[in-house]
């Protein structure tokens, strides 16, 4: 079954290795989804562009 999910851009950061932990995500308009790279008919969590950007920079502290 096909859903909207699979013709969204989908990228990998290259910093993920080949052990399979990666996440996935495709911006959109308006908002920035994210997956399981392992998963990918599993469960897209979306987040607007500030939480996004909000989550990001608590990545770097």
């Amino acid at each position: 079954m096909t859903t909207r999910h699979d013709t969204w851009r989908w990228r990998k950061s290259s910093y993920s290795g080949n052990n399979g932990a990666c996440v996935e995500v495709a911006v959109l308009p308006g908002a920035v989804a994210a997956r399981d790279s392992k998963d990918r008919q599993g469960a897209v969590l979306t987040f607007d562009h500030h939480q996004w950007r909000a989550f990001l920079r608590s990545l770097r502290y």
